[in-house]
């Protein structure tokens, strides 16, 4: 007959009181994260621009007109305002701008017309907006919130969605408005092979809240009223307060067919990745297999922020209650 095994219940309980206190000492060196006040980050396109070929003049330009950007919306969230209110402002100063891809500066279809795409979502309660095809708009991404606050639907497009900006009282210009290329000349032959696609902003405000917008003129010589994935919620934008806020810029119909900007909020939500895993996972990996290039801005609830991208450049942007901040342009920059 085998011999029992017997453990004294006293040196078990110290067994156990030792393990214990070392998971306490280990659990108790691990920082707390600390959510910032706010935050917010911005892109202005990405795309396989050539370093060289960029001229101080432009590249001054540019990181100009994204801390112009950006300092709006780094104002409003620091005076308390909402994500929103943030990402709206700061698009619309991108809009306004024409060397970038939406509003003034948009690209020209096949037919020689602007077509303007724009979206935005509040993180708080999963509401959204959205206008695509729009040629008298002046500025999109606030005809998209208007959708949002002051219609039943999340989409409108083309004629319908100018009667409803006009209705709401919203700017509407001549079409004539957004031809640039007499006031650019030369210039304009440089944005023909330089100019990015689509401006984004995602921010987070001192409620908790998150917000993503996303603005464009599209694929430049577009034709059939072709529409990318800026405007479409879970593609180019996505918000929840739970996970993160994402603008995309890239390739538009992989974006779509990838579900991008939710990906990686499900990524978060479901497997749980941090923001920077997520958003290099889809970007880095998923996309770069599927043979796609484009890149995405994204911020979670703590304040966290990723800009990944899978081609030469980025132009991007982003401010921090805590004081950092940066624009970079190529990659490679230190960020």
């Amino acid at each position: 007959m085998k011999a029992k095994l017997i453990i004294p219940a006293i040196f078990i309980s110290s067994l156990l009181l030792t393990f214990s206190c070392k998971n306490e000492k280990k659990a108790a060196a691990v920082p707390e994260v600390k959510r910032q006040e706010w935050a917010i980050v911005m892109h202005g396109g990405a795309g396989d621009m050539a370093q060289e070929r960029m001229t101080p003049e432009l590249d001054s330009a540019y990181r100009r007109g994204l801390k112009e950007a950006i300092n709006t919306g780094k104002k409003i969230l620091s005076e308390g305002g909402s994500a929103l209110d943030a990402v709206e402002a700061s698009i619309r100063k991108l809009e306004d701008n024409p060397l970038f891809n939406a509003g003034k500066g948009a690209v020209f279809t096949h037919d020689g017309k602007n077509e303007l795409d724009a979206a935005i979502m509040d993180g708080s309660n999963l509401a959204a907006g959205a206008v695509a095809g729009v040629m008298d708009i002046k500025n999109p991404i606030t005809a998209a919130r208007t959708v949002m606050t002051k219609s039943e639907h999340v989409m409108l497009t083309g004629i319908g969605a100018s009667l409803f900006a006009k209705e709401q009282g919203l700017e509407i210009v001549p079409p004539s408005y957004f031809y640039t290329e007499t006031r650019f000349g030369e210039l304009q032959e440089i944005l023909k092979k330089e100019k990015m696609g689509t401006v984004g902003c995602c921010a987070l405000d001192k409620n908790g809240n998150l917000a993503a917008g996303t603005s464009t003129g599209g694929m430049p010589n577009k034709k059939y009223n072709r529409v990318g994935d800026a405007p479409i919620i879970g593609a180019g934008t996505y918000a929840n307060n739970a996970t993160c806020a994402v603008s995309a810029t890239g390739h538009g119909e992989y974006f779509i067919r990838w579900t991008v900007a939710h990906d990686i909020s499900a990524l978060m939500e479901y497997k749980g990745l941090s923001l920077k895993d997520a958003s290099e996972l889809v970007v880095n990996d998923k996309l770069v297999k599927a043979g796609a290039k484009g890149g995405v801005i994204c911020l979670d609830n703590l304040g966290n922020i990723s800009m990944p991208f899978n081609t030469k450049g980025m132009f991007r942007t982003f401010a921090t209650a805590d004081g950092k901040e940066g624009t970079y342009i190529f990659k490679g920059e230190k960020e």
